[in-house]
């Protein structure tokens, strides 16, 4: 039988704590149940994908969100690194057009030129961007590229 207000009143602060745990930790579960419910319906299309027919468990639920986040950074990054160097590419070929004009000022100084000239149109290596590559990261992705399957004890 739950407590009334009146007697309520009569606990001591610890017998009001071990009343209201329960209630606290529903609530908890309920907010992860809730949230996991979420996920389920957010990436529905991509539990179907992989194995469809099953009835997916929670754990099974979390497992596949990580793994479609992962692959989603993946993804990402490698946009980022595209970006970088297409924007490289247009930074390097406005410089090399800014030292042409500038030393068109100066018809004396051909032999500098030439080399500067010879020097700017040899291709150029694009630089390695280490802040995209850490360890971690690479071995995140040897993670997500493995195959997503659902870890099973049975």
């Amino acid at each position: 039988m739950a407590p009334t207000n009146s007697s309520m009143d009569q606990l001591s602060p610890k017998e009001k704590n071990k009343l209201r745990k329960p209630i606290v930790e529903k609530m908890r579960r309920d907010r992860i149940n809730s949230s996991i419910e979420q996920l389920k319906v957010l990436l529905e299309k991509e539990f179907h994908k992989q194995q469809p027919n099953v009835k997916l468990e929670k754990a099974d639920i979390l497992e596949m969100a990580v793994s479609y986040l992962q692959q989603q950074k993946n993804q990402h990054q490698t946009i980022n690194v595209d970006c970088l160097q297409q924007d490289y590419n247009q930074g390097y070929s406005w410089c090399v057009t800014e030292a042409l004009q500038f030393l068109r000022h100066f018809p004396e100084s051909r032999e500098t030129q030439k080399e500067l000239l010879n020097h700017l149109t040899v291709p150029q290596k694009v630089p390695v961007f280490p802040y995209l590559a850490t360890s971690s990261d690479s071995k995140q992705a040897t993670v997500a590229s493995s195959p997503a399957k659902i870890w099973r004890p049975w």
